[in-house]
Protein backbone atom coordinates (compact mmCIF):
# COMPACT_ATOMS: atom_id res chain seq x y z
CA UNK A 1 0.00 0.00 0.00
CA UNK A 2 1.20 3.50 -0.86
CA UNK A 3 1.55 6.05 1.97
CA UNK A 4 -0.89 8.98 1.75
CA UNK A 5 2.02 11.43 1.64
CA UNK A 6 3.54 9.68 -1.39
CA UNK A 7 4.54 12.03 -4.19
CA UNK A 8 6.84 12.41 -7.16
CA UNK A 9 8.44 15.71 -8.04
CA UNK A 10 9.65 17.01 -11.37
CA UNK A 11 11.17 20.38 -12.16
CA UNK A 12 7.79 22.16 -12.20
CA UNK A 13 5.28 19.63 -10.90
CA UNK A 14 4.20 17.58 -7.94
CA UNK A 15 2.51 14.26 -8.77
CA UNK A 16 0.64 12.94 -5.75
CA UNK A 17 -2.34 10.89 -4.69
CA UNK A 18 -5.70 12.62 -5.19
CA UNK A 19 -7.00 14.70 -2.29
CA UNK A 20 -10.51 16.02 -1.56
CA UNK A 21 -9.43 19.56 -2.48
CA UNK A 22 -8.67 18.41 -6.04
CA UNK A 23 -12.37 17.92 -6.75
CA UNK A 24 -13.10 21.51 -7.76
CA UNK A 25 -10.40 21.38 -10.44
CA UNK A 26 -11.73 18.01 -11.57
CA UNK A 27 -15.26 19.42 -11.87
CA UNK A 28 -13.86 22.28 -13.96
CA UNK A 29 -12.02 19.84 -16.24
CA UNK A 30 -14.98 17.48 -16.64
CA UNK A 31 -17.43 20.35 -17.13
CA UNK A 32 -15.47 21.86 -20.01
CA UNK A 33 -16.41 20.42 -23.42
CA UNK A 34 -12.89 20.85 -24.78
CA UNK A 35 -11.10 19.32 -21.77
CA UNK A 36 -13.58 16.44 -21.46
CA UNK A 37 -13.93 15.71 -25.18
CA UNK A 38 -11.63 12.65 -25.27
CA UNK A 39 -12.03 11.43 -21.68
CA UNK A 40 -15.68 10.40 -21.64
CA UNK A 41 -17.37 13.75 -22.27
CA UNK A 42 -18.83 16.47 -20.10
CA UNK A 43 -20.13 15.39 -16.71
CA UNK A 44 -22.49 17.01 -14.25
CA UNK A 45 -21.09 17.73 -10.79
CA UNK A 46 -22.67 14.58 -9.23
CA UNK A 47 -21.37 12.38 -12.07
CA UNK A 48 -17.95 14.04 -11.82
CA UNK A 49 -17.88 13.19 -8.10
CA UNK A 50 -18.43 9.51 -8.85
CA UNK A 51 -15.72 9.53 -11.54
CA UNK A 52 -13.36 11.50 -9.29
CA UNK A 53 -13.57 8.72 -6.68
CA UNK A 54 -12.26 6.16 -9.20
CA UNK A 55 -8.64 7.25 -8.77
CA UNK A 56 -8.50 7.15 -4.94
CA UNK A 57 -10.34 3.83 -5.11
CA UNK A 58 -7.84 2.41 -7.58
CA UNK A 59 -4.96 3.62 -5.41
CA UNK A 60 -6.53 1.87 -2.43
CA UNK A 61 -7.33 -1.41 -4.19
CA UNK A 62 -4.57 -1.72 -6.85
CA UNK A 63 -1.83 0.35 -5.24
CA UNK A 64 -1.62 2.67 -8.25
CA UNK A 65 -3.70 5.00 -10.40
CA UNK A 66 -3.33 8.37 -12.03
CA UNK A 67 -1.61 11.04 -9.99
CA UNK A 68 -3.06 14.45 -9.32
CA UNK A 69 -0.75 16.89 -11.10
CA UNK A 70 -0.07 20.11 -9.21
CA UNK A 71 1.97 23.07 -10.40
CA UNK A 72 4.74 23.67 -7.82
CA UNK A 73 4.89 27.44 -8.24
CA UNK A 74 1.17 28.07 -7.68
CA UNK A 75 -0.22 24.93 -6.02
CA UNK A 76 -2.81 24.82 -8.82
CA UNK A 77 -4.37 21.44 -9.70
CA UNK A 78 -3.73 20.86 -13.42
CA UNK A 79 -5.18 17.42 -14.06
CA UNK A 80 -4.38 13.73 -13.81
CA UNK A 81 -1.50 11.77 -15.31
CA UNK A 82 -0.28 8.29 -14.55
CA UNK A 83 -0.78 4.55 -14.56
CA UNK A 84 -4.27 3.28 -15.18
CA UNK A 85 -5.60 -0.21 -15.84
CA UNK A 86 -9.23 -0.83 -14.90
CA UNK A 87 -10.94 -4.13 -15.71
CA UNK A 88 -11.12 -4.76 -19.46
CA UNK A 89 -8.63 -2.01 -20.36
CA UNK A 90 -6.54 -2.57 -23.50
CA UNK A 91 -3.27 -2.71 -21.56
CA UNK A 92 -1.02 -1.15 -18.94
CA UNK A 93 -1.62 2.52 -19.60
CA UNK A 94 -0.03 5.77 -18.60
CA UNK A 95 -2.65 8.30 -19.56
CA UNK A 96 -3.17 12.01 -19.21
CA UNK A 97 -6.03 14.45 -18.80
CA UNK A 98 -5.37 18.11 -18.08
CA UNK A 99 -7.54 21.18 -17.83
CA UNK A 100 -7.44 23.32 -20.99
CA UNK A 101 -5.69 26.17 -19.23
CA UNK A 102 -2.75 23.82 -18.57
CA UNK A 103 -2.36 22.77 -22.22
CA UNK A 104 0.62 23.86 -24.29
CA UNK A 105 3.05 24.23 -21.38
CA UNK A 106 4.74 20.82 -21.53
CA UNK A 107 3.11 19.73 -18.28
CA UNK A 108 1.60 16.54 -19.74
CA UNK A 109 4.99 15.49 -21.17
CA UNK A 110 6.82 16.24 -17.92
CA UNK A 111 4.27 14.34 -15.83
CA UNK A 112 4.05 11.45 -18.32
CA UNK A 113 7.82 10.91 -18.29
CA UNK A 114 7.85 10.75 -14.48
CA UNK A 115 4.80 8.45 -14.51
CA UNK A 116 6.20 6.02 -17.09
CA UNK A 117 9.48 5.86 -15.17
CA UNK A 118 7.56 5.18 -11.96
CA UNK A 119 5.33 2.53 -13.56
CA UNK A 120 8.24 0.61 -15.06
CA UNK A 121 10.33 0.86 -11.90
CA UNK A 122 7.55 0.01 -9.41
CA UNK A 123 4.81 -1.99 -11.12
CA UNK A 124 6.80 -4.55 -13.10
CA UNK A 125 5.16 -3.59 -16.38
CA UNK A 126 6.79 -4.79 -19.60
CA UNK A 127 4.86 -2.37 -21.83
CA UNK A 128 3.17 0.98 -21.49
CA UNK A 129 0.28 2.08 -23.68
CA UNK A 130 -1.73 5.24 -24.29
CA UNK A 131 -5.36 4.82 -25.43
CA UNK A 132 -5.91 7.75 -27.79
CA UNK A 133 -8.94 8.76 -29.81
CA UNK A 134 -7.94 8.87 -33.50
CA UNK A 135 -9.10 12.53 -33.63
CA UNK A 136 -7.01 13.62 -30.65
CA UNK A 137 -4.03 15.16 -32.45
CA UNK A 138 -2.40 16.74 -29.34
CA UNK A 139 -2.34 13.41 -27.46
CA UNK A 140 -0.97 11.65 -30.54
CA UNK A 141 1.81 14.25 -30.73
CA UNK A 142 2.64 13.71 -27.05
CA UNK A 143 2.71 9.92 -27.52
CA UNK A 144 5.16 10.40 -30.42
CA UNK A 145 7.35 12.71 -28.30
CA UNK A 146 7.41 9.98 -25.65
CA UNK A 147 8.67 7.50 -28.27
CA UNK A 148 5.42 5.54 -28.61
CA UNK A 149 3.89 4.31 -31.84
CA UNK A 150 0.51 2.90 -32.82
CA UNK A 151 0.43 -0.77 -31.87
CA UNK A 152 -3.20 -1.59 -32.69
CA UNK A 153 -6.78 -0.40 -32.41
CA UNK A 154 -9.09 -1.47 -29.59
CA UNK A 155 -12.60 -0.93 -28.31
CA UNK A 156 -12.84 0.56 -24.86
CA UNK A 157 -14.57 -1.52 -22.18
CA UNK A 158 -18.23 -0.94 -21.26
CA UNK A 159 -19.92 1.45 -20.99
CA UNK A 160 -17.78 2.90 -23.82
CA UNK A 161 -17.58 -0.27 -25.94
CA UNK A 162 -18.52 1.60 -29.13
CA UNK A 163 -15.48 3.89 -28.75
CA UNK A 164 -12.50 2.76 -30.82
CA UNK A 165 -9.07 4.06 -29.84
CA UNK A 166 -5.61 3.83 -31.27
CA UNK A 167 -3.42 2.01 -28.78
CA UNK A 168 -0.03 3.68 -28.78
CA UNK A 169 2.83 2.21 -26.82
CA UNK A 170 6.30 0.86 -26.37
CA UNK A 171 8.15 -1.78 -24.42
CA UNK A 172 10.11 -1.24 -21.25
CA UNK A 173 13.32 -1.84 -23.20
CA UNK A 174 12.39 0.77 -25.84
CA UNK A 175 11.55 3.30 -23.13
CA UNK A 176 14.84 2.94 -21.26
CA UNK A 177 16.85 2.90 -24.51
CA UNK A 178 15.45 6.38 -25.32
CA UNK A 179 15.06 7.73 -21.80
CA UNK A 180 18.15 9.99 -21.89
CA UNK A 181 16.83 11.69 -25.04
CA UNK A 182 13.57 12.52 -23.26
CA UNK A 183 15.38 14.33 -20.45
CA UNK A 184 16.81 16.84 -22.92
Amino acid sequence: MIARDFKLETERLILRLPEPGDFEGFVEMMGDPQSAQHIGGVLSRPAAWRKFLQMPGAWWIQGYAMFSVVEKSSGRWLGQVGPWQPEGWPGTEVGWALKCDAWGNGYAREAAIASVDWAFENLGWTEVIHSINPDNQPSQALARRLGSRILRQANMPPPYETVVVDVWGQSREEWFARRKELAA
